[in-house]
Parts: structure tokens; sequence; C-alpha cells
């Protein structure tokens, strides 16, 4: 965004080489993780180097890749736009990457892109706002630039050396980025309580180690689902339906019934002919085999779904309002119920249980912990995992890091059964409020109900809880803020973004 080298926000303040060894020793996950964020930030908001303007990529191009309040947002050589994607390469270069990856070459263009779109949302707030810079303010930036400086003063032949073009579009892009300075600094230099940083640091400790076994809903068994069936018979009875569906009026679906029911049609061709509905008509109409709550979409009207469902075979509904249309159908087979020694039928009632009676799954296998839960409570845990057949599994230590905060050490995410626990809040409090040693009570995170086992409880190394409230103060809100900055902007409807298509108008085949 700059024509020079930006002030680096502040940093830990101890950087020695043994310092930083320690560290990283004490608690590498955390150490990695945080200077992974603090790389992402100086990405965000570096400042790229002055240019000279010069003939580049897009010289022959429109590469408009969309608008931002009816401003274009276009690659020109030597432009904005080119700067921060020649900047993006460069780190990637430094990083060994191979910028010849199409993948990567698509995602260095698009960050561009989107960094692109920031400087010129911003300019044009400040704009509407009146805000402007003193043209002295502009010249003093551009004096201090380095490729300028003589033995650390201000060469005016090394400026002078620079046709008017130049230097007139370096100085407007020194002004531009003192404007977006100015508001990028506004926005994320945000004031702090006192107690805030603290408090996050208090928030690393205590940690704890969790023994866990889990109960999978997957293996809802099929004795249950047979059970379920049978006393919601009438969901599962199967059909087998033909539809016509008519656009155009009720009258005119009336018509087509009526050609077939008098024979001047057959049910098939009608449906070729008439029904707006592609995916049955050139199936003469026929919907196939399906159990009675599927057609709650076809047929919304609880009245007119038993009717059609409880049609004997060759029957014709009468004309039902859809969400299509004007529908008709006719019963090509008896109703019949579902057949429960087929373990295809079966696994489809299972389906249905799992996405409309969940909560009787997990209320099933909780049961079911409850009953672990309370012979372990008399019993040792593991004699109890092993006669039930269970897994024991292990993680931490870990704070109590709801949602996830990446200053904190983080679940861990190779245990597939804590995937969506760190949002959980429940899963949260039981675990660190359950005594030591004793088992929690079932929580259900996700796919599975978990019995948590604390063993362990330690405070958190003064360092690294240091280094926590250290980095929340020094970058970690700023890079919040500008986040939901960029967020704002990219998501705005006054973006019109084309990116996509033109991007591979022109690159598909070069990259």
């Amino acid at each position: 965004m700059a024509f020079k080298e930006k002030k680096s926000r502040p940093e830990i303040e101890d950087s020695s080489i043994e310092e930083f060894k320690r560290r990283f020793k004490a608690h590498p996950a955390l150490f990695i993780g945080t200077i992974v964020v603090l790389v992402i930030v100086i990405i965000a908001f570096v400042f790229v180097p002055a240019f000279v303007p010069g003939v580049g990529l897009g010289s022959s191009f429109d590469l408009t890749f969309g608008t931002y309040d009816r401003t274009p947002i276009t690659y020109t050589p030597g432009g904005y736009f080119a700067q921060i994607r020649e900047s993006i390469t460069r780190n990637q270069q430094n990083a060994g990457q191979d910028i010849s990856n199409p993948y990567l070459n698509y995602q260095i263009w698009r960050a561009a892109f989107e960094q692109t779109v920031v400087h010129t949302a911003i300019l044009q707030e400040m704009k509407r706002v009146g805000y402007s810079i003193p043209d002295e303010v502009v010249d003093r930036e551009v004096a201090s630039l380095p490729q300028f400086q003589d033995n650390g003063k201000f060469s005016a032949i090394k400026y002078r050396q620079l046709d008017n073009a130049s230097r007139a579009a370096l100085w407007r892009q020194v002004q531009e980025e003192i404007i977006t300075e100015r508001y990028i600094n506004d926005m994320t230099g945000l004031l702090v309580s006192s107690k805030e940083a603290p408090f996050v640091k208090a928030m690393a400790s205590p940690e704890r180690t969790f023994e866990m076994v889990s109960f999978s809903l997957d293996a809802y068994p099929e004795s249950e689902v047979i059970a379920f069936a049978s006393s919601n018979a009438a969901l599962f009875q199967t059909v087998h339906l033909s539809k016509i569906t008519v656009k155009a009026s009720e009258s005119e679906a009336t018509q087509v019934l009526e050609s077939v029911q008098n024979g001047a049609a057959t049910f098939e061709e009608a449906a070729r002919n008439y029904s707006v509905d592609s995916s049955t008509s050139e199936k003469g109409g026929d919907m196939g085999v399906k159990m009675a709550f599927e057609l709650t979409s076809e047929v919304p009207g609880a009245a007119e779904r038993e009717a059609v469902i409880a049609l004997a075979r060759g029957g014709f509904s009468s004309i039902i309002k859809t969400d299509a249309g004007w529908t008709f159908f006719r019963a090509e087979e008896e109703p019949r119920p579902a057949d429960v020694t087929d373990a295809a039928v079966v696994q489809k009632i299972k389906a249905y249980i799992m996405d409309f009676e969940r909560g009787r799954v997990e209320d099933w296998f909780i049961k079911q912990a409850d009953a672990f839960v309370a012979d372990s409570q008399t019993r040792d845990f593991d004699d109890v995992v092993s006669e039930k057949a269970l897994e024991k599994k292990q993680f931490g230590p870990v704070p109590l890091n709801y949602g996830g905060n990446q200053l904190l050490p983080p679940l861990d995410s190779s245990i597939a059964e804590l995937s969506g626990a760190a949002s959980n809040e429940n899963f949260w409090q039981t675990a660190f409020s359950t005594p030591l040693n004793a088992a929690s009570r079932p929580i259900a995170v996700g796919s599975n109900v978990l019995v948590l086992r604390p063993v362990e409880e330690s405070q958190a190394d003064e360092t690294n809880a240091g280094f926590v409230e250290s980095a929340y103060s020094s970058y970690w809100l700023s890079y919040i803020m500008g986040q939901k900055v960029n967020s704002h902007f990219i998501t705005s409807d006054k973006l019109k973004d084309d990116f996509f298509t033109v991007y591979f108008k022109y690159f598909s085949s070069t990259f």
C-alpha cells in the first residue's frame, strides 16, 4: 500500500535467538501459530515499494476485474493492482513457493484484487467525508523515499531523474497511501482497557489434559430404527406415482387431466407434451417409488398429501396447487407398508431419523453414556471402557479456549470427535467443571456423545502466558479489526466482482 518501508507494528520485546528457541521449545504449536498470524498481518498491510511506471503485463488487455461503487478495479502496468500482485509474488518466491503453480497464481491474483478493492473503497470513504492531506505533508513523504536518498539526505538530482509524469504518479500514490494509512490506523488503533490483556492472559490457565470416550450417532442400532418405523408406519409406506405439472393455470391443468381420463391422450403423452417438470416429463411423468415423507415437498398440504398417498392403483388425484404450478397425480401401484427386512429401506428410514429426529438418537446414546458414567463411578474407568468395547482417546493440555482463539493452544484437530467442540459452550463448561479423575456428564458434540475425564490440571507456563498477553496487546486486536475492515468491503453490495470471469478469460491457458 506504500512506497517506503512502513514502521513495524509493536513486536515481542525479546527477540534474541536464545529467547526465540526457548519459547519455541516451551510451546511450539502456539509460537508457530502466532508467528503465522503475524505474517498474515504484515502481508495484509505491507507497504509495497515505490515504483516508476513502465510496461508490463496487461498493457494490451482490458483487465477490469470489477467495480467498487462504479469505480473500475483495473490492472494496469505500474498501477496499485500491479504493485500488489508483484509484491505478493515476491513474498511467495522468497518463501520458496513455486509461482508457476496454477492454483497459487490464481490465489496471488485474487489476493491482489481484493487488496485493491479495499484500497479503492477506503479512498472513496475518505473522499466522502472530505478528508484531505496538505501538499507539504505529501512532499515530505516523497522526499524521504529511499530511492531519493544520498548519504542519508534527500538528493534533488536523483529526484529530477524521474520524468514529470512519473513524479506526478508517484506523488499521487504517496498521497493515497497516507490517506489509507490514516483510515487503517483509525480503524485498528483501538483503545483497549488496561484490564483486557491481563484477562486474555488469564484465559491461558489452567490447562487440562483429558481422557475421552465417544458414542457415535452413526451406530444407532437397527432395532431402534425398526421400532420407530413401526410406530410411525404412515411416514414410511411406499407409493409409486406419476405426475403432470402445468404452469399456466388450474383450468389448463384440468383440461389436460380430462384429456387423459377420456382417452384423448395417454398419461405418458400428456406428461411429455404439457408437464413443466423436466425431471419426470421425459419419463412419461413417472416419479419412481417414494416413501410418504418424501412427498412433503411435492404436496405441501397435509390433507391433499394423504389423499394422494391413499390413491388406488390407476387412480387420479384432484388438481393440486404446488410450488411448481398445478399438478395432478396417478397411482402406479397400491400403497404398501415399508419392508423393514430390506436393508436399503431400513437405511432410508435411519437417514430420515438422523435428519428429522436427531434428538431422539442423541437421547438414546446419552442414556448409554449415563450408564457408562454410573459404572465408572464404582469401578475402574479403564475396566469399564474395555468391558463396553469403547476406545479411549487423550488430548491436551489445553486451556478453556472457547471459540478457538488462535493465541491459545487449540483442541487436537486430529481427533475427529472433537470437530465443532471449540465453539460448543456446553463442552467447555463441562470440561472445566468436572472434578479431576471423574467422568463427566455426557455431552452431545456433532455426530457424537462424549464423556470426558480430566486427568491432569496445571498452570500455563508464565512465559507462554506472558507471550499471549503481549501478542494480544501488540497486534491481535489490530489484526482482527483489519480482517473486519477487509471483509466489510469485499462483501459490500457496492462491489461488482467479475474476477473469476476475467481471470479465466485471459489467464486460464497461460497459467
